[in-house]
Parts: C-alpha cells; structure tokens; sequence
C-alpha cells in the first residue's frame, strides 16, 4: 500500500509504502555488485550461513543466521527460545558457526546486539566492543562487537569486570 507518491510532470516518481520484496531483492543485488567492485570481490565470494537446532519434537530450540564475505563473517540474528536459554544452546549454535565460518576462509566475525539483548554474551565469547550507538527505543544502545577468529575456537569465559583496571597508587 502506497501512502505517498509524488508524481512529477515527467521523470522519475517516488513512492512510499509497506515492506517491498521485489524492491529488496534489486537493492540487494545493487549493493552487491557495487560492493564487488569496491572491493575486488566476486558474489560468489559471499554465502548465506545458518545454524538450526530443535528438539525431539521437530520444534525450534534456537537458530543463527549470518553471511560470510572474504574473510568476514557477519552475524546477523541468533536467537533461542525463552525454556532454553540457560541450557548452554547459544554457546553451540555460535561454535558451530563460528567453525563453519572458519571453514569457509574467515578470520574475523562482526556482530552487533542492543544492550536489552547480549552483548555480555558475545564479550564471554571473546568480542570485542568497537562502538556503540545510541538512541534505541527504550533508552537502550546498539553495542558493536569483533573477533578474531584466527585462533582456536574457546569455551566461554566468565563475566568480566567492565571497568577500567586501575594501577594502585603509592600506598
């Protein structure tokens, strides 16, 4: 449904509306050529990844989706179902990834979640904070995380400390 056009005598028109699935799909395939070019890249060099996990019953426990793009891989959305979430599936459906990434060529993941969300997650998962904007709906911010995924893959760490280490002063 349009809720605005602008209709000029002639030329181009813009338009306003709902989602637009052909729309995406031509942007899509616009900015992935612009960004081959860019960057000497082919698009056969980027790949949908997914990792899926369910129970007994076929039912969806918690899922990752993300692509890998010449060495970078870029998480898009993990999520696990609220009766699961203390059952350690975020920790194997980010391995799993992770490794697949790794199998692919990539050396470095990207990922970013609201601070509402789990970014405290990935920290004990060895991301790094690079930024952070504000002005999310509810106070909350979109925090910016890196690995390295050169290294062996790790088990999670537990929580750190955020604040900044402190050198004692003379006593």
């Amino acid at each position: 449904m349009t809720r605005h056009q602008d209709h000029p005598q002639n030329g181009p028109t813009l338009s306003v509306g709902h989602g637009d699935t052909a729309l995406a799909e031509a942007l899509e395939q616009g900015l992935e050529a612009f960004n081959s070019a860019a960057t000497n890249t082919t698009p056969e060099d980027r790949g949908e990844l997914s990792v899926k996990a369910v129970d007994e019953d076929g039912e969806l426990i918690g899922g990752l989706t993300g692509s890998t793009w010449s060495g970078l891989f870029a998480i898009d959305l993990l999520w696990v179902r609220e009766d699961s979430r203390q059952d350690g599936w975020g920790s194997r459906l980010l391995r799993a990834a992770e490794d697949e990434a790794r199998r692919r060529g990539c050396d470095r993941a990207n990922v970013s979640s609201f601070t509402f969300q789990a970014p405290d997650f990935y920290r004990r998962h060895g991301y790094v904070e690079t930024g952070r904007a504000l002005g999310i709906p509810g106070g909350a911010e979109d925090v910016h995380l890196h690995k390295s995924l050169a290294q062996a893959p790790s088990e999670p760490q537990a929580p750190s400390d955020p604040r900044p280490l402190r050198t004692p002063g003379p006593v």
